[in-house]
């Protein structure tokens, strides 16, 4: 029986694999499609946007440079940046189709933000990163079996089974990671609400006859939205209630008409390669955990994929159950830590929803919403909006509820340094915990080290400590505890306790 099962092996199931693997789990991965490659997930319809935080995540696990690697960026600052401040974004992405300058963003005022090896956000392909997990997944004793399809599951209070056929899979937990139309969400009775689409979604790659009727970038019209980001690859919105979707497969002429109506053009496509539809339907599981079964990713929550918030979301979800998880199946779990997957997490879902929502009523083809599109420009036009934007999309105004009223705590880590170099996200590369103690006496050696198997214990000067003394940080990168010049050891010690349990014996 393996600790943990994983159905889907997309991004998100393949992250929480390695997770877990690197916790010295024993997991099985099982994904229904018998092969990984698929034309949408290569160039040009497999492009995707990595925020800060999911950058940070790869980062924070010695991945970052194959990252880069594989999708092709080999020149971002944020790489080789040793500056005293951050590195301004490549990118800055988009409100409702409004794009933001990223030259407007102001850095300095992200909240606890510090230079750092990670980009501010990326571009990528799903092609790359799950060629990257997988290897990783592979490097750590993750099993992966493909041509899989789950169609029940058995559980009780000691383990689950997973039914395929004639064949049976048990495990003590199984996360359910198998996308927007997850099967596992509905064979664990997980509770799916939220708001019916406004749209159907199109992306194609296709040959155009004539592509100087059509405008690059994101173009908001009277009667929709159409973009095109490279030649040859474009998107769009046609506000129809969602009628079209998964109702047939769209064809040359049903995508020509949607196209020119959106466009108020006579466009010609010549040839359709590839296509696909999708909506803003946007649901959320009431809770992320059923028993021994749990959702993460896009089987737990499913929106519109306008800002890219997905995958990121999803990778979110990997990086805060994974030690949790690992963590229970060891038997050093703190009561209710599990349990803090949903009350952490099931929030940041409902934020991103809501975010999507704002986007697509704000897009909507009628003088109300062009209205607000006028108000919207004009707020990100200036400095405050543009950050304000971009510290959502990026992830940097995430912070959890840990009841404590010191501001870094609930919030990603910063990318503290210490005066030999050594990093922060160098110290959490083997998934433990870090305890970073900045202060001369160094008040928290030995107290730390009765945790050595969960927690790291590092001391020294720090280039910049941002006035503290010392610093405990969960194996997400979220900051637990935070201490003055001089920090207290008790504090220190029942922060490390309630989250990592009793000291190791």
């Amino acid at each position: 029986m393996h600790d943990v099962v994983i159905v889907g092996a997309g991004p998100v199931g393949l992250f929480l694999a390695c997770e877990l693997g690197l916790a010295g789990c024993s997991v099985l991965v099982l994904e229904r499609e018998q092969e990984p490659h698929s034309p949408f997930k290569a160039a040009p319809l497999g492009m995707r946007g990595l925020s800060s935080a999911s950058v940070e995540a790869f980062y924070r696990r010695g991945m970052l440079h194959p990252l880069l690697t594989a999708s092709g960026v080999h020149d971002d600052p944020g790489v080789t940046s040793e500056a005293d401040e951050p590195s301004p974004p490549r990118h800055g992405g988009h409100f409702a189709g409004i794009m933001l300058d990223p030259a407007k963003v102001d850095v300095a005022a992200l909240p606890f933000r510090l230079p750092s090896p990670a980009p501010e956000g990326m571009p990528t392909y799903l092609e790359a990163v799950e060629a990257l997990l997988s290897e990783q997944a592979s490097q750590l004793g993750v099993e992966v079996r493909r041509g899989v399809t789950v169609s029940g599951i058995t559980q009780n209070d000691e383990s689950v089974v997973a039914q395929a056929g004639a064949d049976e899979y048990a495990a003590r937990w199984l996360v359910g990671c198998d996308g927007g139309r997850s099967a596992m969400r509905g064979l664990a009775g997980f509770d799916f609400v939220g708001t019916e689409p406004l749209f159907t979604g199109y992306t194609m790659h296709a040959t155009v006859a004539d592509p100087e009727k059509l405008r690059p970038g994101f173009n908001l019209t009277p009667t929709g939205m159409y973009l095109q980001p490279s030649e040859g690859h474009i998107g769009m919105m046609d506000f129809d209630g969602g009628a079209f979707d998964r109702s047939q497969q769209p064809t040359r002429d049903h995508l020509q008409a949607v196209l020119r109506r959106v466009s108020g053009t006579d466009v010609t496509l010549s040839d359709v390669h590839l296509a696909s539809s999708f909506t803003d339907r946007a649901m959320q599981t009431t809770a992320y955990r059923q028993g021994r079964v749990l959702l993460a990713g896009d089987a737990a929550h499913i929106h519109s994929p306008l800002g890219g918030q997905g995958l990121n979301t999803g990778i979110g979800d990997a990086m805060n159950l994974g030690w949790k998880l690992a963590a229970t199946v060891h038997g050093y779990a703190p009561d209710g830590l599990l349990d803090t997957y949903t009350h952490e997490r099931h929030p940041v879902g409902a934020a991103v929803l809501d975010w999507s929502r704002a986007q697509v009523a704000a897009m909507r083809p009628d003088p109300h919403a062009q209205a607000i599109q006028g108000v919207v420009r004009e707020l990100i036009g200036t400095r405050d909006g543009t950050t304000y934007v971009f510290e959502r999309m990026s992830g940097s105004s995430i912070r959890y509820d840990l009841d404590s009223e010191q501001p870094l705590v609930g919030r990603s880590a910063p990318d503290l340094c210490l005066e030999d170099g050594t990093r922060l996200g160098d110290l959490m590369q083997d998934g433990q915990g870090v305890a970073l103690d900045f202060s001369v006496n160094r008040s928290l050696h030995g107290s730390a080290m009765g945790w050595e198997s969960r927690i790291r214990y590092a001391a020294g000067r720090a280039r910049n400590d941002l006035g503290l003394g010392a610093v405990l940080v969960r194996p997400d990168g979220i900051v637990v505890w935070a201490g003055d010049r001089c920090p207290d050891r008790e504090a220190f010690e029942r922060a490390a306790g309630h989250w990592f349990g009793g000291p190791a014996v």
